[in-house]
């Protein structure tokens, strides 16, 4: 019988983790302080985990950028003091990471094996926190790389399009960063079937397709009036990155290559507008 502990607590991935699997223990700021070995130790051992999944991360992209030291904490210290305390007890350890250690200019999908070049802060300080893993505890360990996660809970783009699409008279949302959505529900099936079988490697995770933030939009919006979220329709128009500029660089392209999961996961991939739906369904 696998004990499983998820490190976070307020975050999508870990409460779509908490809906799916009410028997796993999860562990919020309040709970364990993951930047100190000796708090890892004193609750992880109490509770005599089999399997640990990462859920938590600095992820504010653009913060990280003047925040250095309190991104390389949460994403790098803290994961190196995960994996040692993992190692040490021999309990299988999931950590999730991110597209953003990808560079967006290969223009085809991502491979697990691709050379990692992060453009921002947020990206390098994931990628440290991946080569952490992989020189602790390659053997013992799942790395599951994400993209353009959202969930019926917490703060996502989808929830924000709808918000916006609500209150104004018309959006201009960008049309040339490509990528896959995920629903956090699936991500965090395949985060549990990891854990649960001990699926050692990297892995990529994301929705089946691929989009574009704007052709995203589109589709939440049409979605939105459809299941009545949404009152009535406003004009959404496409814009380069150039007319919204942010202090971090987004991957162009970061698409995943999803082959590995699919020959190694039993949860399926499916497509982004299906999941989409499906959440959609959840909110109504």
């Amino acid at each position: 019988m696998t004990q499983l502990v998820v490190v976070g607590k307020s975050g999508q991935l870990a409460w779509e983790i908490a809906q799916l699997h009410p028997q796993a223990i999860c562990l919020g700021r309040d709970d364990i302080n993951i930047t100190s070995a000796s708090s890892i130790a004193a609750t992880l051992e109490r509770l005599k985990p089999t399997a640990v999944i990462n859920a938590s991360a600095y992820t504010a992209v653009d913060k990280a950028e003047t925040d250095e030291a309190n991104a390389y904490a949460l994403n790098e210290t803290a994961v190196a003091n995960l994996a040692q305390f993992c190692k040490a007890q021999q309990i299988f350890f999931v950590h999730v990471s991110t597209d953003y250690v990808f560079n967006g200019e290969k223009g085809a999908p991502y491979t697990v094996d691709d050379a990692i070049e992060p453009q921002g802060m947020y990206g390098k300080t994931k990628a440290a926190g991946e080569a952490q893993v992989k020189a602790i505890i390659a053997e013992q360990s799942a790395i599951i790389r994400t993209s353009w996660v959202y969930s019926s809970h917490g703060n996502n783009f989808v929830k924000t399009m709808l918000r916006l699409m609500a209150e104004k008279s018309q959006l201009g949302v960008i049309d040339d960063q490509i990528g896959s959505p995920t629903w956090a529900k699936g991500l965090a099936q395949a985060c549990i079937e990891a854990a649960t079988q001990q699926l050692a490697g990297v892995f990529h995770w994301s929705d089946e397709g691929v989009c574009s933030w704007y052709d995203f939009a589109l589709a939440i919006q049409k979605l939105g009036i459809d299941k009545g979220l949404l009152d009535s329709r406003i004009p959404i128009n496409p814009i380069p990155s150039s007319a919204y500029p942010t202090p971090a660089k987004r991957p162009h392209y970061s698409v995943l290559d999803k082959t590995l999961s699919r020959s190694n996961y039993k949860t399926p991939l499916i497509h982004w507008r299906e999941q989409l739906c499906t959440m959609m369904d959840e909110l109504h």
